[in-house]
């Protein structure tokens, strides 16, 4: 293990007393900074190490499996193999570029899917946990249209925009990928579980968190970053005015990436963060093409080459309905990914309540759909 470069790179992130401002500030003074492992004591002292550092990587030294640093790095390791987890470290040639250049860039990242898929052109779609039907059906709806024009969507895989914008990109038969802020041996939140293994199965999860750290809520601004980071540009769907996506729009601009928003009404909540963002300079977004617009000084569609050109993906959402009878698929469409009551649903389908209720039954019965307070929701 202690040979091994992936090890060095893990350990270095397990070091007590050095956080990701200072490993930044050592990687740019050591860009081999598993130099680091070799120096001795004096040397790493008059470097402004701390003792237990220090002490961490003279435990290293003399191969010290009962020293924590080290143990956490085995337990790190076994914890990977036992879930399939990938590591990608700062020196492997599937880091993204992109984010090699962002302020406090991980030096590890975990995934679960096809590391490839960071090499191409992404847009983040993020927003409110608590969106509105239509902020829903836009995150969807823009996801897919963007998928089709060869950008691809990355989101936190959080409830409301997130997983809309993920199942949009899916369902239209496009990979996505979901930056995560818990480690990737559970799927996180568990609404999403179905759709996780989905990102997972068709495009990427990763995390700059090992496997068994649970989520907290300090974990998710830091996530953010990354997001922001491996996109070109940000576009917002639905945000308050406190929401984490304006921080997360804040940090897209700081890395020099182009920031949209999606207007809503001046009497919505979710809306106003929106607002303040166009106010502030950010791009309003009617179309996708206003987004294209913007991202013309770098993105140009792919070329057609009529017989030659790549094959349409094949839709997987669409599957998800064989079999259903009409009355069904009308229910199902009806639904959004926020609870809608019976009385609702059977006054948008003009079913009356035992048909409705019957339909909504065996759709549940399938997955497709679940019951929540407040009445019936898609599981996306």
């Amino acid at each position: 293990m202690f040979s091994s470069a992936t090890a060095q790179w893990l350990f270095l992130t397990c070091l007590p007393d050095v956080g990701r401002a200072r490993r930044r500030e050592l990687l740019t003074e050591f860009p081999d900074l598993p130099r680091l492992l070799s120096m001795n004591a004096a040397t790493l002292r008059a470097m402004g190490m701390t003792a237990d550092a220090t002490a961490a990587i003279q435990a290293w030294q003399k191969q010290d499996d009962a020293h924590p640093a080290v143990r956490e790095v085995r337990a790190i390791r076994d914890n990977c193999c036992k879930h399939g987890i990938g590591i990608l470290t700062w020196p492997d040639s599937h880091y993204p570029e992109q984010l090699r250049h962002i302020h406090d860039a991980p030096l590890v990242l975990y995934t679960l899917g096809d590391t490839g898929l960071m090499a191409r052109d992404q847009i983040g779609i993020i927003g409110s946990r608590k969106a509105t039907p239509a902020g829903l059906d836009h995150a969807r709806r823009f996801a897919e249209e963007l998928s089709s024009r060869e950008l691809l969507v990355t989101s936190g895989l959080a409830l409301g925009v997130d997983g809309a914008a993920h199942a949009g990109a899916l369902d239209a038969g496009f990979p996505t990928i979901a930056v995560v802020g818990r480690g990737l041996d559970r799927i996180y939140p568990h609404q999403h579980r179905r759709l996780g293994e989905r990102v997972i199965q068709h495009g990427l999860m990763i995390s700059e968190y090992p496997p068994g750290t649970p989520a907290r809520a300090a974990h998710f601004p830091q996530r953010n970053r990354i997001i922001s980071g491996l996109s070109r540009g940000v576009l917002v769907v639905e945000a308050g005015l406190r929401s984490g996506s304006l921080i997360t729009a804040r940090m897209a601009l700081e890395q020099g990436r182009e920031v949209f928003a999606i207007p809503g009404s001046v009497h919505s909540p979710v809306a106003r963060g929106c607002h303040h963002l166009i106010k502030q300079g950010a791009r309003l977004v009617e179309t996708v093409d206003d987004i294209l617009e913007e991202l013309g000084a770098w993105w140009s569609p792919p070329l057609q080459t009529g017989s030659d050109s790549a094959p349409e993906p094949k839709p997987q959402g669409k599957g998800l309905l064989a079999g259903l009878d009409s009355r069904e698929i009308a229910v199902f469409e009806a639904l959004g990914y926020d609870p809608q009551s019976t009385d609702a649903l059977s006054s948008a389908t003009g079913l009356p309540a035992d048909q409705l209720m019957q339909s909504l039954l065996l759709l549940e019965l399938q997955g497709l759909i679940s019951s929540a307070p407040g009445g019936y929701q898609k599981v996306a």
